[in-house]
């Protein structure tokens, strides 16, 4: 199984990247190394998180996590794990 990040969830991640790199670019790849290891991590066990509260009729395959005020949001697919969107937890969340 593999991790596939969706384009806007790695703009996301680009994003918030270059907003923390104005204040600080260590702290700014930590943020960016801790996501990714996070991410690379599912295989193992990729239903160690929470269902997806925002996903309307979650048949189970919808997770979501949190770490440094940004949330990770993933499906698990037959062959991959396909991170669908990320935020920072002080936007609205979309309803999908």
């Amino acid at each position: 199984m593999v991790v596939v990040w969706s384009n806007s969830a790695k703009a996301e991640l680009k994003k918030a990247f270059n907003y923390i790199a104005l204040d600080s670019l260590q702290n700014a790849q930590t943020v960016k190394d801790t996501l990714i290891s996070l991410t690379i991590d599912l295989p193992e066990n990729p239903e160690k998180h929470p269902l997806d509260k925002f996903k309307k009729h979650n048949d189970g395959s919808w997770r979501a996590f949190e770490k440094y005020h940004y949330r990770i949001s993933y499906r698990i697919l037959e062959n991959q794990i396909r991170i669908v969107r990320m935020r920072h937890t002080s936007k609205s969340p979309l309803n999908y």
